[in-house]
């Protein structure tokens, strides 16, 4: 019975020599089953504290956070369309509310997301930091020893040579190091290890979603992002008032605004002229000077759509396009009171246009008082003639301009302090003009027409110059380039844990009774893969080379396919004295494997 329990005993220290040669092939901390009974308050916190930082919970705060992002995207935001989510409260009546108390119309700025945020980057830090630590501890250390049965590993090969041992151990170590593993000499084997890469990627993953963490937080909570409708001709200068409309982050102080300016010298646009694609926009594009800082040299360039001017942290767009045609308005003596391009707002994609005109300032009516004009305008750059009876572009180019105008006179309430769009016309207190049927005045014009008001208004007159307007977008959002940054090295990251496998080797060589030298080598991965073994194959053949078999009766001897674990050993053979004499130079550990696994036959006794 004391051979049984000997065996049991040595086949568990076999199971626990490769238990701790294949220790610390990962940085992933060793999960330990909580002791209920003892916890107490300081275990529970402790065992909370490891579940937060583990794998598992990381992945699934990810997953949470893709989830939550989803509402940002169907829903509409307050921080980007309130024009949306007025309509939206108007149509839903039920659902608003509801939403308002989820937080829902700004989502990420409410409680829950801001929560799984958070969470997720103490997660990610409390991950991080002790594997970064050990895995610091295990490039400063050593492979582990060999474990004593290398054969029990999954890859494994083993051959006899004439070759000392010390001699094999040199080129054992020569051979690995040329092959980049870390490589020392323990014992009666040489150690080796390769794939460190693996770890850095996983850990280079991991940092880098705490980078693009911090540089989404940081430019939401920084940036800044307004519109500007500009004429050709005009200019823009990045200050606050000179926005159409304009939204920052909770932190934004407007002295960050970067300093420049710049001037729309002209804007191209050409369109597919026939085909199935008829009117696509093939070009847009617009030519800008501008200048860096208040004293700023000039300088020229072309903004395209999704090629923006870039300065400092600071992205000029090209977003929108439209046609600004020129007016001129004069009072009943002909004197002019209003001249210039007015911008109207494409409704459709061949750019049928819509606005007002404005006349504040200036204008007394016949009898001598003054007045406010309004004007609403209707343009198409491309009519299709008055046999087609609508007035709807035909093509977005401007190959038969008509405006449209309607014509009221009063009090444009412009002076009530309440803000008004350019676009749009409060007619509360303005009245049409009449034509001669009663009905309200409005008159379709080509370039260079003039529509006569009646009783002697004045005149407007559709200028022969149309000129075209371009719409930008000024995006000024800091830690863009390290969230770029700490994308690719994510990826980067993630590619290596995924492809590089980290395995280690081992090359034991002990002189036999018979003095003839008995080499094994094993491999060992952190999971399977076919590239251990083909690996330590190729291993195994060069070193072969170096210290070739001994001969025997059969013929020299070669190693063993790694790849067959339970293939012919040489040691198996009972005819061969040389292999007898090898395998009673290790006879612990030959009786152990033999006796601990062949079952004793029925009625035989164990001794």
């Amino acid at each position: 019975m004391s051979d049984t329990t000997t065996d049991t005993t040595a086949k568990a220290g076999d199971e626990q020599g490769i238990g701790a040669a294949g220790s610390q092939l990962s940085t992933a901390p060793r999960e330990e089953q909580p002791h209920l009974p003892s916890l107490g308050v300081i275990g529970w916190a402790r065992w909370f504290w490891r579940q937060l930082t583990s794998m598992r919970v990381a992945l699934l705060l990810l997953l949470l956070l893709s989830l939550a992002a989803i509402p940002g995207s169907l829903i509409p935001q307050t921080g980007i369309d309130e024009t949306r989510v007025a309509d939206f409260r108007e149509q839903h009546e039920v659902l608003a509310p509801l939403y308002d108390k989820l937080g829902l119309f700004n989502v990420y700025s409410s409680v829950w997301f801001s929560a799984i945020y958070i969470l997720l980057f103490v997660s990610l830090i409390g991950c991080i930091v002790p594997r970064t630590w050990q895995f610091v501890g295990q490039l400063r250390g050593r492979p582990p020893a060999a474990p004593r049965r290398l054969d029990r590993l999954p890859a494994h090969t083993t051959w006899r040579t004439a070759t000392e041992p010390e001699e094999v151990h040199e080129a054992a170590l020569a051979l690995l190091k040329k092959r980049r593993f870390r490589a020392h000499l323990t014992g009666d084997a040489v150690a080796a290890e390769k794939g460190y890469l693996r770890e850095v990627g996983n850990l280079a993953f991991h940092i880098a979603l705490i980078v693009m963490l911090i540089a989404f937080a940081w430019g939401q909570l920084f940036k800044s992002e307004g519109n500007k409708l500009i004429v050709e001709g005009d200019g823009f200068s990045n200050t606050l008032p000179q926005y159409d409309d304009f939204k920052s982050g909770n932190l934004f102080d407007v002295g960050d605004l970067e300093p420049f300016s710049f001037t729309v010298k002209d804007f191209r646009g050409t369109y597919e002229r026939s085909g199935p694609n008829k009117g696509t926009p093939r070009t847009y594009e617009a030519e800008l000077t501008y200048s860096e800082g208040a004293y700023g040299e000039e300088k020229k360039t072309t903004v395209k759509v999704n090629k923006p001017l870039e300065i400092g942290d600071a992205k000029v767009y090209l977003v929108s396009h439209g046609y600004a045609p020129v007016v001129t308005v004069r009072d009943g003596k002909g004197e002019v009171v209003y001249r210039n391009a007015v911008p109207l707002l494409p409704l459709d994609g061949n750019v049928t246009s819509s606005g007002v005109v404005k006349v504040l300032d200036g204008y007394r009516n016949p009898e001598g008082k003054k007045e406010q004009l309004g004007f609403n305008a209707f343009f198409v750059p491309t009519f299709g003639g008055s046999a087609s009876g609508t007035m709807l572009s035909q093509f977005p180019a401007l190959d038969y301009p008509v405006l449209a105008l309607s014509a009221y006179h009063g009090d444009l309430k412009a002076d009530s302090g309440i803000p008004q769009s350019v676009y749009q016309m409060d007619k509360t207190k303005m009245e049409e003009f009449k034509d001669a049927d009663g009905e309200l005045f409005k008159q379709m014009l080509t370039p260079g027409e003039t529509m006569t008001l009646p009783d002697g208004a004045g005149s407007v007159t559709f200028e022969k110059d149309v000129r075209e307007w371009a719409g930008f977008q000024i995006v000024q959002e800091p830690g863009g380039g390290w969230a770029l940054g700490g994308a690719v090295v994510a990826i980067g990251g993630l590619a290596g844990s995924l492809f590089i496998q980290r395995r280690r080797v081992w090359v034991r060589a002990v002189q036999g009774a018979d003095g003839v030298t008995v080499v094994e080598m094993g491999g060992l991965g952190r999971s399977e893969s076919a590239k251990v073994p083909e690996e330590l194959g190729d291993l195994a053949e060069i070193l072969y080379d170096r210290a070739p078999g001994a001969p025997g009766p059969d013929g020299p001897d070669g190693p063993d396919d790694p790849d067959d674990q339970d293939g012919p050993d040489d040691r198996d053979d009972p005819d061969d004295p040389t292999e007898a004499s090898a395998a009673a130079a290790d006879p612990p550990a030959s009786d152990s494997a033999t006796e601990s696994d062949v079952e004793p036959a029925e009625g035989a006794e164990k001794q």
